[in-house]
C-alpha cells in the first residue's frame, strides 16, 4: 500500500470528500491560468500550490502559509479543473484553520453579520447611508475596523422586504399555477428590497402564489470569513424556516450567492449533510433559471413590451459555480429589442466581503478592472448582474445603474412596484 493510499484511508468522514480528490490533480496548471487573483498579484502563489500541492503536506494543527488568505474563494479553480479536484474547498478549509489558529479579526466577525448590519441600518437609513459617504468617517472605519475607505458598501432601503410583503395585495390571477416559496436573503430583506419586490410581482403575474415564511441569513458571509460553527447554525435555522411554508413547493431566490450556499456550499465547505438541507437544496431555483425552465416547458408568458437597448451583463462567480449556464442572458434576450453582451470575465473582484478589506481592496479593484472597462464600453447607464455584492462593486466602480436581470423582466411585463 502506498503512502497516498494510507493517507486516503486515514481520512475522517469530515475531510474525505475534499482530500480524496488530491491524487486526481495532474499539475496541469489550468487552475492557475484562470485564477483572477494570481493574474494581478504575487501575494497569492496560486490555487495549485495553495490547494492540492500544499494539502498533501498539511497536518492537523500545522500553521498554514498566510499567503493563502489572499485567495478570494471565487471558485474558478474548482470550476475549470478537468479532474474534478475540489481546489477552492481545500484552500477554504486550510485558510479557516489558519485563521482559527491566529485569531479571526473583529472586522471579519462584523462584516459577516449581514442581517445584523441591515437590522441596525434600516431604522436610521438616511443617516446611515449619509455616514457611509462621508470621507472622514470612512477613513476612521478603515483605521479602526479594517474596511477600506473606498470599498463598496450597501445602502439601506429604509424598509424591509417582509414589511412590504405582509402588507401588499397579490396581483390578480396569482395562485392559479400553485405555490412557490421566495427566499430573499439578508440583502433582499434590507438593501436590495426592490429586487425582491420585482421578483415577487413577476412570479405573481405568472400565476403563482408566493409564500414568504419569516426567515433570516444563510450564513454565507460568516462562512467566507472562517466562522464555520456560527454559519452552520444559520443554515440549520434557515432550512427549518423555509420548510415551514410548504414541503413540496419550489424555492426561488433572486440572490445567486445565497441560493448557491444552500445548493452546494453548505455541504461542500461546511460539511453539512442534514435531510433538511438536502430537501431545501433540491428544491432551490435561481429566479432566472426558474423562468427559463418555464419557457422550455412553454409556460412562460412572452407578452413582453419591446426595449431597444444593449445590456452589459456579468455572470457572478457564485452563479457559475452552480453549473447553471447563463439563464439570465437567455431570459433577457427573450425581450424584443434587448441585446445582451456578456463580460466573459471570471470575477468582478469583490468576492463577497473580500474586496471590502483594506489589505485586499487594491487586488479586488485590479481583478474587476476588465469588467469595469467592459461596462463603460458597452453601456455606462445600465448593466445587469445577479448577485448583490457584485452589483455594489460594479455600481461603485462604473457609476452605472447595475440591476438584477429580473428588473428588465418586470419592466417588460409592464409591472409597477
Amino acid at each position: 500500500m502506498t503512502i497516498e493510499e494510507m493517507n486516503v484511508l486515514s481520512l475522517t468522514d469530515e475531510d474525505f470528500g475534499l482530500r480524496s480528490t488530491l491524487d486526481a490533480c495532474v499539475k496541469c496548471t489550468i487552475c492557475e491560468t484562470q485564477c483572477p487573483v494570481m493574474r494581478v498579484t504575487d501575494l497569492f502563489p496560486g490555487p495549485k500550490y495553495s490547494g492540492p500541492q500544499a494539502e498533501r503536506y498539511r497536518k492537523a494543527g500545522q500553521i498554514v502559509d498566510s499567503s493563502i488568505d489572499y485567495c478570494s474563494s471565487c471558485g474558478t479553480c474548482t470550476l475549470v479543473c478537468p479532474q474534478g479536484v475540489k481546489v477552492t474547498e481545500m484552500i477554504h478549509h486550510a485558510r479557516t484553520d489558519m485563521k482559527k489558529e491566529k485569531g479571526i479579526p473583529l472586522r471579519d466577525h462584523l462584516i459577516g453579520r449581514t442581517g445584523f448590519i441591515g437590522t441596525v441600518m434600516t431604522p436610521v437609513a438616511p443617516i446611515a447611508n449619509w455616514a457611509l459617504d462621508v470621507k472622514p468617517i470612512r477613513v476612521a472605519m478603515e483605521k479602526v475596523i479594517g474596511v477600506h475607505r473606498s470599498a463598496p458598501m450597501p445602502k439601506a432601503a429604509g424598509r424591509t422586504f417582509e414589511g412590504w410583503f405582509n402588507k401588499h395585495t397579490p396581483l390578480e390571477g396569482s395562485g392559479r399555477k400553485g405555490q412557490v416559496i421566495f427566499f430573499h436573503g439578508c440583502a433582499g430583506q434590507y438593501f436590495e428590497v426592490e429586487t425582491s419586490i420585482h421578483s415577487v410581482q413577476v412570479l405573481e403575474y405568472l400565476g403563482y402564489e408566493v409564500l414568504v415564511p419569516p426567515h433570516g441569513c444563510c450564513g454565507l458571509a460568516l462562512q467566507s470569513n472562517g466562522l464555520y460553527d456560527e454559519s452552520r447554525k444559520y443554515v440549520s435555522k434557515l432550512t427549518h424556516d423555509l420548510r415551514k411554508a410548504n414541503r413540496n413547493a419550489p424555492i426561488i431566490s433572486a440572490s445567486g450567492s445565497c441560493a448557491g450556499m444552500l445548493r452546494h456550499e453548505a455541504n461542500e465547505i461546511l460539511q453539512m449533510d442534514t435531510p433538511e438541507l438536502k430537501d431545501v437544496g433540491s428544491r432551490m431555483w435561481d429566479i432566472c433559471e426558474f423562468l427559463m425552465h418555464l419557457h422550455e416547458k412553454g409556460e412562460l408568458d412572452l407578452n413582453f413590451q419591446p426595449m431597444d437597448i444593449t445590456i452589459p451583463y456579468h455572470a457572478p462567480c457564485q452563479l457559475k459555480s452552480q453549473g447553471l449556464g447563463l439563464p439570465a442572458v437567455e431570459l433577457m434576450e427573450l425581450i424584443p429589442g434587448v441585446k445582451v453582451k456578456e463580460s466573459n470575465q471570471p470575477c468582478c473582484g469583490i468576492a463577497g466581503t473580500y474586496g471590502m478589506k483594506k489589505e485586499k481592496y487594491d487586488i479586488a479593484q485590479a481583478v474587476g478592472k476588465p469588467v469595469f472597462d467592459f461596462i463603460k464600453q458597452v453601456n455606462v447607464e445600465l448593466a445587469a448582474c445577479d448577485t448583490e455584492t457584485c452589483r455594489w462593486q460594479l455600481r461603485t466602480a462604473t457609476g452605472a445603474n447595475v440591476v438584477h436581470p429580473i428588473w428588465l423582466i418586470h419592466k417588460a411585463y409592464g409591472l409597477h412596484s
